[in-house]
């Protein structure tokens, strides 16, 4: 239920924001704007504005649509003809049309700015020992190693780091990182990731690349149990303490998965202490797969005291000026990453596997919600900056195929054919078509493997 009411929320906010850009700019332009509805469908409730706009409120809550007097879509009343979209200059109905996206991108800007100066806790971008043969092992990483700059750009946080790995690694494999120990020491390591889908949907690209979250030493006490996990079905307890596996000691947490994850379909004696009685338990794995191998899982985790993280988070706050600035900055590199992406989707240097549909979106959507107003909020801007972009590429049927349209009339003169308009609706819905089946397809093959 959370999930798909966080998904009609973050819908019905993106298209009605988008919608308004447009309604607001249709009538600065001097349009007759004849509905904006909340909603799609049949209309539950309405009121006439004295201006001659239908506010309508339809059943279905998933967005929203502005209808404008226009003589293309039926017989207007002479009296209406100064006001009709049609009649308007070209610039006026550019100035339209790319008012929807450039809505959609200013709310990002704007959540995102909320988010700086209201402050967010961060994780900071502290790295733990990476795996022998990873790219993170070559470059000479160490455990506790804060990353301060990758390439020269400053790295805050964790998901600075995240973000920046993939802004310069699509780019060039071979990148410059900025580190700092625990003396203080600065290093510069040389990452290079040749060879690595940075951009791989169905993989963390700092995991695939051994750059993981330093994590302090954990006792190998049970924290949490997952409904329908071996670890349920063998026993285990939030509260166990695990002393040995297999006649080996365990002294940290980390000692226990090193053994789990290289255990699948293995049987393992644990011997535990639950309520300072000794007892012994079989377990066997589930084969589980991670990155391009298989590993052990069995359903726990450990009990964290919070006092632990203390030192590993940070909260992050900035002024309205250096919040905006931050909030600009952000949204440029999401649009400009975003139109990149989709670039190297069109000459094949990215995998179809990488994009999402609405059930993918829909499952986000509901995590973020669950996970707090922050994430949530976060979520919105990011999808509300992937359909401001979405809508401005030059495709029949989106804002940026019209956009298209009223640029070559404003290079000739003339506007284009009604016959090569109706050519390239048609193209326009191949190609939406193709790209929904392609989404649908990843977001169950994601849904059914997991």
């Amino acid at each position: 239920m959370t999930t798909l009411l966080a998904f009609a929320v973050t819908l019905g906010i993106l298209v009605v924001i988008h919608e308004f850009g447009h309604f607001l700019v249709a009538r600065a332009c001097g349009v007759k704007v004849l509905r904006f509805s909340l909603g799609f469908g049949p209309v539950i409730a309405k009121r006439l504005a004295s201006n001659g706009t239908e506010w309508a409120l339809s059943a279905i809550p998933l967005g929203g649509y502005v209808k404008m007097t226009d003589e293309r879509e039926g017989e207007v009343a002479a009296e209406d003809l100064p006001h009709a979209f049609n009649r308007k200059s070209v610039g006026q109905r550019m100035a339209i049309v790319v008012a929807g996206p450039l809505s959609n991108l200013l709310l990002a800007v704007l959540l995102y700015w909320a988010l700086f100066v209201a402050g967010i806790t961060v994780l900071k971008p502290i790295v733990a020992a990476p795996t022998g043969g990873t790219p993170a092992a070559l470059a000479g990483f160490h455990n506790g190693d804060v990353v301060t700059a990758i390439d020269n750009d400053p790295v805050a946080d964790w998901q600075d780091l995240y973000w920046l790995v993939l802004k310069h690694g699509i780019k060039n494999p071979v990148m410059t990182v900025e580190t700092r120990d625990a003396a203080n020491h600065i290093e510069y390591r040389r990452l290079d990731v040749t060879g690595i889908d940075l951009a791989d949907a169905d993989h963390d690209p700092l995991a695939r690349i051994g750059l993981m979250r330093y994590l302090p030493d954990l006792p190998p006490v049970v924290g949490q149990v997952v409904a329908g996990s071996r670890a349920e079905s063998t026993g285990l307890k939030p509260g166990d303490r695990i002393q040995t596996i297999n006649g080996q000691a365990i002294v940290v947490w980390e000692d226990m998965v090193k053994i789990v994850k290289a255990s699948p379909e293995k049987p393992l004696r644990l011997a535990l202490l639950r309520s300072d009685k000794a007892m012994t338990v079989t377990l066997t794995p589930a084969a589980a797969h991670e990155l391009d191998r298989t590993i052990g899982r069995i359903g726990a985790a450990p009990h964290v005291d919070p006092a632990l993280f203390a030192s590993m988070q940070a909260e992050i706050r900035f002024g309205p000026a250096a919040a905006m600035k931050r909030a600009l900055v952000k949204t440029w590199d999401l649009s400009t990453f975003s139109l990149e992406m989709m670039g190297r989707l069109v000459i094949g240097q990215a995998s179809l596997k990488n994009i999402s549909g609405p059930v993918t979106i829909a499952d986000y959507a509901g995590r973020s919600a669950e996970a707090g107003i922050t994430a949530f909020i976060a979520f919105l801007a990011l999808i509300s900056v992937s359909l401001g972009v979405l809508n401005l590429l030059p495709i029949p049927l989106l804002d940026g195929g019209h956009l298209l349209y009223y640029f070559v009339e404003l290079i000739t003169g003339q506007p284009v054919s009604d016959r090569i308009q109706g050519v390239g609706q048609k193209i326009g819905m191949a190609l939406l078509a193709t790209l929904m089946l392609f989404a649908l397809f990843n977001d169950f093959h994601r849904l059914l493997t997991g």
